[in-house]
């Protein structure tokens, strides 16, 4: 596999697109009445080729891994709350799991590089490609070989999902230090500056933001690569995350829905998008983080969030509250009636 060339993705054939716009013209009501919901309608259509979309067997995949910057004190959380946190996945007490049961995901939660010995006989995918990132003040995260393989594993997570009957997913991260290289890659492949890319992450003061922002600035500038999309997202990027992107790339590929979770994982569909820029399509934007430069990075991406709710957990929580939304879409296109068949005069 080669990072940048091997995820063949087609856009949706708009060939269907007027057909679904006369539908939703014509339902029983006001023409744009119902806002976000017809564009969205719309997307899902055009992505399942179809003017009565449906939504199976919705799933969260969880992808986690450690950073070797946070031995340079860059997060509040010390490194071993990666896989403790992933107990607490195991034992359905965490934040992702009640929305989980809410909204009926299954969850898949996925060791790309967790420096711990995880039990395997907790449901826990064993997909490692090494025991947590080299430390990128000083040497790339990874080698282009192990960015290849996250991509093809998290690709292969993806076409598991695909032959049990899903046809949307979201995707969430646990991997302490994450938020520092999405704050890289965001800064690196938008051009924005990198202080306004950094922010709390899971708590930094004023004066912990301060010395993040000095240790990420010194990584930058401590960078030799070529400068491509495919180097920056190995040089500075998570195991998780780059395990993400290969999910995404191939939900794509797919012809998936791909529910966008928050600062982390918008920063993963922006590196997949420079990748492959057919990737944004399929692609709809859960949230709204409070993660400082999630707003900038939507922005940057000219994406509109369903959701602005003050999240900043991750692990796919703020996309799986953004699902009902999507599946009100679905149910609008499939259940209204028509002005046509329901004998209602159009009122507009």
């Amino acid at each position: 596999m080669d990072i940048t060339t091997d995820f063949p993705i087609d856009l949706p054939d708009e060939t269907i697109k007027t057909a679904l716009i006369d539908k939703i013209n014509n339902l029983t009501k006001p023409k744009g009445s119902l806002g976000r919901l017809e564009e969205l309608a719309l997307q899902i259509g055009l992505i399942q080729q179809t003017l009565t979309p449906a939504l199976r067997h919705p799933q969260n995949i969880i992808f986690a891994a450690d950073h070797g910057i946070v031995d340079e004190g860059v997060s509040l959380s010390p490194k071993e709350v990666t896989w403790q946190q992933i107990s607490n996945f195991v034992h359905e007490g965490a934040g992702v799991n009640f929305l989980c049961r809410q909204h009926g995901f299954d969850l898949k939660i996925v060791d790309a590089g967790v420096d711990y010995d995880l039990p395997r006989d907790k449901g826990i995918i064993n997909l490692k490609v090494r025991r947590g990132t080299r430390n990128y003040l000083y040497d790339p995260a990874m080698t282009k070989e192990e960015a290849i393989l996250c991509l093809e594993r998290g690709a292969e997570i993806v076409s598991h999902c695909q032959t049990e009957g899903s046809n949307i997913l979201s995707f969430g991260e646990m991997g302490i230090g994450n938020t520092s290289a999405s704050s890289l890659w965001m800064s690196l492949l938008t051009d924005i500056p990198l202080e306004q890319c950094v922010g709390a992450g899971s708590g930094l003061d004023s004066e912990g933001i301060r010395h993040k922002l000095e240790v990420l600035d010194k990584a930058m500038h401590n960078y030799t690569g070529d400068g491509s999309p495919a180097d920056i997202i190995r040089w500075f990027g998570g195991l998780e995350m780059v395990m993400a992107i290969g999910a995404m790339l191939q939900a794509a590929r797919l012809k998936m829905i791909i529910l966008v979770d928050g600062f982390i994982m918008t920063s993963c569909l922006l590196a997949a998008s420079r990748l492959h820029p057919e990737v944004m399509p399929y692609a709809i934007f859960g949230h709204c983080g409070d993660e400082a430069g999630h707003r900038l990075l939507l922005n940057a991406m000219h994406a509109r969030p369903l959701l602005d709710l003050g999240l900043r957990l991750g692990e796919g929580t703020g996309a799986i509250c953004a699902y009902p939304i999507v599946d009100s879409a679905v149910r609008m296109l499939n259940e209204m009636d028509t002005f046509a068949h329901a004998s209602i005069t159009k009122y507009f």
